[in-house]
């Protein structure tokens, strides 16, 4: 989808040593949530307006949810 915005794999690596540690549950793909959260608050869109290439908007403002 034309227009989104993602964060590059180098991106990535250099905030992923902040990202907190996996407890036992699966963790969310963290390039998808990071890009739609920030592609959201760029726009000033809800989080239910967020596109679905993202995934689901919960799991947007709360990640354990994805």
């Amino acid at each position: 989808m034309a227009g989104l915005f993602w964060l590059s794999q180098e991106q990535l690596q250099g905030i992923k040593p902040f990202f907190p540690k996996s407890r036992g549950v699966s963790r969310v793909d963290d390039r998808k949530v990071l890009s739609g959260i920030i592609y959201v608050q760029r726009h000033g869109l809800r989080w239910v307006d967020a596109p679905a290439a993202y995934g689901p908007y919960k799991a947007l403002y709360n990640p354990s949810c994805g």
